[in-house]
């Protein structure tokens, strides 16, 4: 049984190596789970997938929705989530338009995919200086503070401290357990105030700890 292989096929999954690199030199250069070697195999695994739903007898759009859902699950496993924060919805969401690009080679349209990876690469470069511009203004950040004894005083007294420092704050949850206070907040301010906080609460001596 002979085979050929198409011109057009080769060259569509070329470009979604040479697209895939681009993005995932990026990655890479930041140390992102999903680095180099995977935003190029995530690409040209779409685009192969594409090719083959366009070369498939009687095909329709199933190979391509199964894509975004296999996509799906593999930008769900870079997402960690802790009891403050969330990493790894910016490098989902790169797998994820990583996945488009590939499945726009597949389909031929080489140019728009190539326009797609430089947009792609100009949001993640210039949106990271932003946010520092942004971060240098004011910052928030979530703080879990557990204090020696269950006075609530000394609450309000911390409170009382870090806004002589121009440190804003909202209580979130408080909570007592094994006779010890555990206050949650969300503090907010510039930059450079924050970076004070950690040197005020490590004086503090009625804080037995803080995170």
């Amino acid at each position: 049984m002979g085979f050929t292989i198409e011109l057009a096929d080769l060259i569509s999954m070329l470009m979604a190596i040479l697209c895939g690199g681009i993005i995932g030199f990026e990655r890479e250069y930041r140390n992102k789970s999903a680095g180099f070697r995977t935003i190029i195999l995530i690409t040209l695994g779409s685009t192969i997938f594409t090719i083959v739903s366009r070369h498939g007898a009687g095909t329709d759009d199933r190979i391509s929705a199964n894509i975004i859902t296999g996509i799906g699950f593999i930008g769900a496993g870079v997402i960690f989530k802790d009891q403050f924060s969330v990493w790894g919805l910016t490098t989902a969401a790169v797998i994820w338009t990583s996945a488009a690009i590939g499945m726009t080679t597949g389909i031929g349209y080489h140019a728009l995919a190539f326009v797609f990876t430089i947009i792609t690469l100009l949001i993640l470069l210039m949106v990271t200086r932003i946010e520092r511009l942004i971060g240098a203004l004011k910052q928030e950040k979530m703080l879990s503070v557990t204090f020696r004894n269950p006075e609530f005083g000394q609450v309000k007294m911390l409170e009382n401290k870090l806004l002589l420092r121009d440190i804003k704050m909202e209580q979130v949850q408080i909570s007592k357990d094994n006779d010890m206070l555990n206050v949650i907040w969300l503090v907010s301010g510039k930059k450079e105030y924050l970076l004070t906080l950690t040197s005020i609460l490590a004086r503090t001596p009625e804080i037995k700890s803080f995170k």
